[in-house]
């Protein structure tokens, strides 16, 4: 980096935030020859992206088509067409669409990161256009020690859904869990990851094996490295700099002083969007007038991004299907939650995302009325807008997870983990509500008795015969896909509530992140109030308000855009050609590529890729 001046330090291009997104942005801009400075507040390197899942929705990548999986370029389009409806007319959706494969293999290529498939992943709806697998991809475990010193500057896992720290990943790794009581297989694969975390805790003082968002970052962080990006951590970003009408640069605070950055090309707000802004919250969730707001997001992310392009005229766009990605968590008292400096410290509310155990054969959901509203297995998403839709206005959307004994002790329940972790912690806590028989745990939770005890037998009754009549559960692809595949029965999603001791934990409205944002062109550049763009300035993540216009249409939604557009904006930045969009319209001063200038369609000496011309039909 280049020093001008005592507290002035000159770079092309200035990312605020280090989530996956501007992990992306990072690499693609440094791997074309820019000199990137990435600026993250906080003590750790990671974001929300580091508490994910890590996966990344992705239609036509390559990993399957190499598998067999392939589909014309207008089924992706159809499906987003019958979700989104006026909003699929974003032209950052086919952006997104015409860049995604190519940001996954460039990564793959560049040797940054190994990516596993989703080939057997659904997308949430059995909508035209949808696909039951081949539209997500994820990281691959990754072994910690490969980070070196920087393994330290990594978010942990979320240590409220982590095993003493360490992450499970999705698909067989968690199976093998669940199923570790019954299978000696599985027993074998959990001892196997225990021993070697319980080394991982005694040598390094953390889990080095690292599985889905923690794996993600892991490797972005080591590929930002790599290619020489500055990573500053501790380094607060307080106003934009503009100097003719174009951002310019930013101040920041490092180690306690005041230092100006110079971005020759522009900066990239990157910065995880307002989870935790309680004053925008109160704008934009309607439910916050009767309860609070408990996102799963990590604290730290309070709109640093959005008050940074507001200050300087920015247009936000607020006004979307819904402002987050909804989710059910339960709040975890804080005098027992185990904390850390990753997580907010001690004193912070605790919020557990129930991503996952709703589905599990056994649970059910009920409102304060005692019945249930809901198909259990359908998305997050669609659990919370279900419980908004039937919750009486003013009063506070909130509703209960039931299961039985069998149930809980086999898949665990939110926060209260499964056999053989005791579950007097969790009671005694209050977290966990039991009771000996359904008319006990109705008393509890302060439900009515009968409209309890008949909503369970009605359930039960279908489930037997593996149907839902109220709400179809395990009907489609997506319902079946997060149920369990070694259930008893003929609906994976499906089983009865029979065996007391029954249990219960109470959730409330929380979110996995913010998509309303800012207003962003097809290229990433921010737009200001009056519509045209800022040059010198983009957003990309969740501080880019979603392209998805605030429809969930799939798992990975959030991190599929927020990478493909760190790795537009981060080529638009070095002046590299973009599918989709025009060649002539880049920044000025383009740098000299590994192969010389960019033009005549090469980059590196290679043509240039050929967008896709989707056709409708």
């Amino acid at each position: 980096m280049e020093s001008t001046a005592a507290g002035v330090i000159a770079c092309d291009v200035l990312i605020v935030g280090s989530g996956a997104a501007g992990l992306c942005a990072a690499i693609t801009a440094a791997r074309a020859g820019l000199e990137v400075i990435l600026a993250e507040k906080t003590d750790v390197f990671g974001g929300t992206s580091a508490w994910s899942g890590g996966w990344l929705w992705i239609p036509q990548n390559h990993l399957a088509i190499r598998a067999g999986i392939t589909e014309a370029d207008a089924a992706p389009r159809r499906y987003l067409r019958q979700l989104l409806g006026p909003r699929a007319r974003d032209p950052r959706l086919e952006t997104f669409l015409q860049n995604g494969p190519a940001m996954v293999r460039f990564l793959e290529e560049t040797g940054v990161m190994r990516w596993l498939d989703g080939n057997r992943m659904p997308d949430f709806y059995d909508h035209d256009g949808a696909a039951q697998g081949g539209r997500s991809v994820t990281a691959a475990p990754f072994d910690g020690r490969r980070l070196g010193p920087l393994i330290a500057r990594l978010r942990p896992p979320l240590d409220l859904v982590s095993l003493w720290g360490m992450g499970i990943g999705g698909g067989a790794d968690l199976a093998h869990f669940f199923n570790a009581t019954r299978s000696p297989a599985a027993l074998w694969h959990v001892s196997k990851r225990l021993a070697r975390h319980l080394r991982d805790l005694l040598c390094y003082r953390r889990g080095m094996q690292l599985v889905g968002g923690n794996a993600l970052v892991a490797q972005l962080l080591k590929g930002a490295a790599d290619a020489g990006v500055q990573l500053w951590h501790d380094s607060p970003v307080t106003r934009l700099q503009m100097e003719a009408g174009r951002v310019v640069g930013a101040r920041l605070m490092r180690a306690g002083a005041a230092v100006e950055v110079t971005a020759r090309r522009g900066v990239v707000l990157a910065a995880g969007g307002y989870p935790h802004d309680p004053a925008r919250q109160q704008e934009s969730f309607a439910h916050t007038s009767t309860i609070a707001h408990a996102s799963a997001a990590p604290p730290n992310n309070t709109g640093d991004g959005l008050r940074l392009a507001e200050d300087i005229g920015a247009a936000l766009d607020m006004m979307l299907a819904a402002p987050a990605a909804w989710a059910p968590v339960s709040r975890v008292p804080v005098a027992r939650a185990p904390t850390s400096r990753a997580s907010g410290g001690q004193g912070v509310p605790r919020h557990f995302p129930h991503l996952i155990d709703r589905a599990k054969p056994g649970f059910i959901a009920v409102d304060m009325t005692g019945r249930r509203f809901v198909n259990e297995a359908n998305s997050y998403y669609d659990f919370m807008n279900a419980l908004f839709a039937v919750t009486p206005k003013g009063r506070a959307p909130e509703a209960w997870l039931i299961c039985d004994h069998r149930a809980q002790r086999q898949f665990g329940m939110g926060w209260a983990k499964p056999f053989p972790f005791p579950l007097s912690p969790y009671l005694r806590s209050g977290y966990l509500k039991r009771g000996r028989r359904i008319k006990d745990l109705a008393a509890q939770c302060n439900l009515p008795t009968e409209a309890l005890a008949e909503t369970i037998a009605r359930f039960n009754q279908g489930a037997r015969q593996g149907h839902d009549p109220a709400f179809h559960r395990g009907a489609s692809p997506y319902n079946r896909a997060q149920g369990w595949a070694l259930a008893k029965g003929p609906n994976p999603a499906l089983g009865t509530l029979e065996r007391g001791p029954f249990y219960a934990v109470k959730v409330v409205p929380g979110s996995l992140g913010t998509f309303a944002g800012i207003k962003t062109a097809a290229d990433g550049q921010v737009l200001a109030a009056h519509g045209a763009p800022i040059p010198g300035l983009y957003a990309i993540g969740n501080d880019a308000a979603s392209i998805m216009g605030g429809h969930y249409p799939s798992g990975g939604i959030t991190l599929g855009p927020g990478m493909t557009f760190g790795y537009v904006v981060g080529r638009r930045l070095a002046g590299l050609p973009v599918n989709g969009l025009p060649i002539d319209d880049r920044p000025p001063e383009a740098p000299q590529t590994d192969g010389g200038p960019v033009n005549g369609g090469q980059v590196n000496g290679r043509p240039a890729p050929s967008p896709l011309h989707a056709q409708d039909g």
